[in-house]
């Protein structure tokens, strides 16, 4: 019997499911997604999947009329040839990171009566996994009290590579590889003052303005060790001693299992703020600090310099428990 995973679109659904899946070693998995987003340049290619689907779907969210339309039309169909993929794979869980991806396999989960295991991000929750709630065998969330499993599915090396900051000796920006207009304009603020105090400064900029920001460095003589896209991020994560990033999941639950104090700017135009919930789960802590793109001020992220890193980077280091893949790969190994 097989393990079906599916879901994604964006980055932040598929480190999901790559890091579960690097659990699952020796089960039989198929992983079913769409022909748009990110899906296909993760996993056409993977080999630990027996194989791998791609349907034409599109998220009906943010659509005008004629768009949504299209988008339910392409969701029936693809929920069609989702439901022939689960029969024909014997799928005895079919494994749901969200997003428009994973409409089509997750509601044909239910036509055949298919254990469905839900796995939510994001503090908002998403609106298919608030939709298909109900009908989960299990909705695992890292933000709410109830859940299964607590811990946050993260790569191992996050937590191998974790340690105390107590002194800030590097700052890390961290604006994804695409970037962050607001993030690169505060970081070549900042960057003059952090000379000054003899803090070294790495950046991702985003692959669009790589040479730009280097330019900008440049012309104020600064060194920068700057970056888009990469591979390594928790090499750069490991020496940084604070932070200042957008408040994806991935990169918020990453940065915690470093133990790494930062102040997260979330993207104002993420569906339902769900970056502002993400960020205020650890500011209510009293483990993060948290400032809207509109709210920026230079003066009040220099006087962050000043504040207890080695407080919270404990806190941190105390608060994230380990083995969130681990746990999600027993419990779809364990479901009859």
């Amino acid at each position: 019997m097989s393990i079906v995973m599916t879901g994604g679109g964006t980055g932040g659904h598929l480190t999901i499911i790559k890091a579960v899946k690097e659990e699952l070693l020796n089960e039989e998995l198929i992983y079913i997604g769409s022909t748009k987003g990110q899906d296909k340049s993760w996993f056409e290619n993977d080999t630990q999947f027996k194989s791998t689907h791609f349907l034409p779907t599109q998220g009906v969210v943010n659509q005008g009329f004629l768009g949504k339309i299209k988008s339910v039309f392409m969701l029936i169909k693809a929920t069609h040839k989702a439901r022939k993929i689960l029969k024909k794979a014997n799928a005895k869980v079919v494994f749901c990171v969200g997003g428009f991806s994973a409409a089509p396999t997750s509601f044909a989960a239910k036509l055949l009566g298919i254990p469905l295991v839900i796995h939510e991000q994001n503090a908002a929750i998403g609106s298919l996994n608030k939709l298909l709630r109900s009908y989960a065998t299990a909705f695992i969330s890292s933000y709410e009290e109830n859940s299964p499993i607590k811990a946050y599915p993260i790569k191992k090396e996050f937590f191998e590579k974790s340690r105390i900051r107590d002194e800030i000796k590097t700052v890390i920006f961290l604006g994804g590889s695409q970037g962050a207009q607001a993030i690169n304009k505060l970081a070549l603020e900042l960057a003059p003052t952090l000379k000054e105090k003899n803090i070294k400064i790495i950046h991702q900029a985003g692959e669009r303005n790589i040479e730009e920001v280097e330019q900008s460095y440049k012309e104020m003589g600064i060194e920068a060790e700057i970056f888009g896209f990469t591979t390594k991020l928790s090499d750069y994560m490991e020496k940084a001693d604070f932070a200042i990033a957008r408040s994806g999941a991935s990169t918020l639950w990453e940065l915690s299992a470093m133990a790494c104090p930062t102040l997260y700017i979330p993207y104002p135009y993420a569906a339902a703020d769900h970056q502002f919930y993400n960020a205020k789960f650890l500011v209510d802590q009293k483990v993060a600090w948290i400032m809207r793109e509109s709210e920026l001020d230079v003066k009040k992220v220099i006087a962050l310099l000043d504040e207890n890193m080695k407080e919270k980077s404990l806190k941190l280091q105390k608060m994230i428990e380990k083995n969130g893949a681990l746990q999600i790969a027993e419990l779809l190994k364990n479901i009859q």
